[in-house]
């Protein structure tokens, strides 16, 4: 590779890098003044409109999620405030607990703009599977190029730690 080109396909890729990081940003601001929510709360709320009985065990949300226990509670904790969630102890089993979308949390989800990774997926399951499996060897060789290689990180697009409190 002659040195001429290199600077140009460098320029591009950080170019490209920003566009990400910019389109997460300002998919999170629009989604705070819309409906209230970080990513990770919807996220939460979709998984919840999924399941029957719009209901799941926080263990259920954090395995499907990628995330531990804890960020589950802070977020369910944040998302009872707004009245979107509520915890409910089961009929059957005391010691489990159920957390359970509201008529306001579907509202909510309802009114939300479209998920930023779901964009992301539709474009990506249209992709054949070669071109899938490079995506993903460049992607996973970006984050090593970056050293986040050991950074914990969830299938949701979102800045800074998914559990952090925002108002």
């Amino acid at each position: 590779m002659t040195e001429p080109a290199a600077k140009p396909r460098t320029d591009a890729a950080l170019i490209a890098l920003r566009r990400i990081l910019r389109a997460t940003e300002q998919y999170e601001r629009d989604l705070a003044q819309a409906a209230r929510l970080t990513p990770a709360k919807l996220r939460v709320l979709q998984i919840l409109a999924g399941r029957e009985g719009r209901s799941a065990m926080p263990t259920q949300l954090s395995t499907q999620m990628g995330v531990s226990q804890a960020t589950v509670t802070a977020l369910v904790d944040q998302l009872d405030k707004l009245g979107l969630t509520q915890r409910q102890r089961s009929s059957t089993d005391r010691r489990q607990l159920h957390v359970i979308l509201t008529e306001e949390g579907a509202a909510a989800l309802r009114d939300a703009p479209d998920a930023l990774q779901q964009h992301f997926v539709t474009g990506f399951e249209a992709l054949q599977d070669w071109e899938q499996a490079m995506l993903v060897a460049s992607l996973e060789r970006v984050a090593a190029m970056l050293n986040a290689h050991g950074i914990d990180a969830s299938p949701v697009l979102t800045l800074g730690e998914i559990s952090r409190i925002r108002r």
